[in-house]
């Protein structure tokens, strides 16, 4: 009776605590933040300057004395102690003011966390003021987003592509059957363009624009028409910036290794489910959710190489979050898909 009546007044939420992004989704609002996973902080006051978009904004474009932090690696906590400032500013931001009631929070992990880092993610939460906080795997949240039958006895298979890493998962009544996580996804497409850049054009450009390349003219499979960009950096040998034009071929060259893994992971995934569970996704195929889904021409790369359906979440950027917020509004529901 005390707990529902806590529950009354608590504004409950979920989140999805990324290498690239953090999104949070408030109960009976829906997804009301969705920031960068970045941290600026003046080296020598050890005062924290900006967080989320505004950090972001002066990545590159600081002094000396202020550093920039992405907290997170591979989808973990690296730094204890910025993701704490990070996650209490982001629900401050959420919740305006100081609850009477601190809210319970859902919180989505990478498959495959140690005990270490799950005792990471609860203290961070529990220090920035959350009262229960639940841990769910990031492919089931992704597959409740993408409005999957998880409950019932039949194989969803999932492929949530994000910051840090591709989580492949198949999944069927509230459990997960199948899951490998690999740390190769939006993160290392965004290094192999430096590094291509750098290689082939003896150019440096930023991490800013080697993600923007990506979202552009980053494709999987060759495009009808060619597509080119724009983009300023600087000579290595000179050190003088200038601009330079980069085409999609090259940036599918420059990705190609970061997609081929993420395409062996589907294949071991596939390899791997019983059979039972393989007949079901024979027939209805799988999806794909997270940032990396937008990469055009993916689906059609997985679906040369498995000849099965790939569907493609609605709004895949937010599947997580958004499967993490539909099992804070339906807890008792969803109870079971908690890890301990």
């Amino acid at each position: 009776m005390f707990e529902r009546l806590l529950a009354y007044f608590s504004k409950d939420l979920a989140m999805d605590l990324g290498t690239a992004n953090t999104l949070i989704y408030l109960r009976g609002k829906g997804v009301v933040l969705n920031e960068p996973s970045v941290v600026a902080i003046n080296q020598d006051t050890h005062q924290v300057i900006a967080v989320g978009h505004e950090a972001r904004n002066i990545i590159g474009r600081h002094g000396q004395r202020v550093v920039t932090i992405r907290p997170l690696k591979d989808g973990v906590i690296a730094d204890f102690e910025v993701t704490s400032v990070m996650i209490k500013y982001f629900l401050t931001k959420v919740l305006r003011r100081r609850q009477f009631v601190r809210p319970r929070l859902v919180v989505a992990v990478p498959t495959g966390i140690t005990s270490v880092e799950k005792r990471a993610v609860i203290e961070a939460a529990e220090q920035a003021g959350a009262r229960h906080i639940h841990l769910i795997e990031e492919p089931m949240g992704a597959a409740i987003g993408a409005a999957l039958p998880v409950e019932q006895p039949y194989g969803n298979m999932i492929v949530d592509i994000g910051g840090g890493t591709t989580e492949v998962a198949v999944i069927s009544m509230f459990a997960v059957a199948y899951s490998e996580s690999v740390r190769v996804a939006g993160d290392e497409a965004n290094e192999a363009i430096l590094r291509y850049i750098q290689r082939e054009r003896q150019m440096v450009i930023s991490e800013v624009a080697a993600e923007n390349i990506k979202m552009k003219i980053g494709t999987a499979v060759p495009l009808e028409k060619p597509e080119s960009i724009d983009i300023t950096g600087k000579e290595i040998l000179t050190g003088i910036p200038r601009t330079f034009t980069v085409t999609d071929e090259e940036i599918r060259e420059a990705i190609k290794e970061p997609i081929e893994a993420i395409v062996e992971a589907v294949k071991r995934g596939l390899e791997k489910t019983p059979p039972d569970l393989a007949g079901d996704i024979h027939e209805r195929g799988f999806w794909l959710a997270g940032g990396g889904a937008l990469i055009r021409g993916l689906d059609k790369r997985l679906h040369e190489t498995t000849n099965l359906k790939v569907n493609i979440a609605e709004d895949p950027l937010t599947a997580v979050v958004r499967g993490a917020g539909t099992i804070i509004e339906h807890l008792d529901f969803y109870r079971q898909v908690f890890i301990s």
